[in-house]
């Protein structure tokens, strides 16, 4: 099996986030999509990324905050192992967070040496 990462991205600014009765609901949704994922034996790691973040860039160029593209940022990631690419798309599409707005899976396959 090959491992694949699967990048979260959501809008991490103040005003998008959810009300702690919105966030119960949807980590209940996480855990039961993750256990899942964990009970096939498909799980090989992942985490939440905090809200705090700096960007290097060339030139000595530093910037505060993760980096963000239309207010989306990278919350979290998991690497799942699938049969191949197509399999791992089928398991991200499963994935709670495309619930909500502005929000997104990337599926990358990790490359091995």
């Amino acid at each position: 099996m090959d491992k694949f990462l699967l990048l979260f991205r959501m809008d991490i600014t103040e005003e998008a986030q959810p009300t702690p009765a919105q966030m119960e609901i949807y980590m209940q949704q996480w855990e039961s999509w993750i256990s899942g994922i964990a009970k096939e034996d498909r799980l090989a790691g992942g985490n939440h990324l905090s809200n705090e973040g700096t960007v290097l860039r060339r030139n000595d160029v530093v910037q505060d905050g993760p980096y963000r593209a239309d207010k989306e940022s990278i919350a979290g990631y998991i690497i799942i192992k699938a049969m191949n690419f197509e399999e791992a798309v089928n398991i991200a599409k499963g994935c709670p967070i495309l619930l909500g707005e502005g929000t997104s899976v990337e599926v990358r396959k990790i490359a091995s040496r």
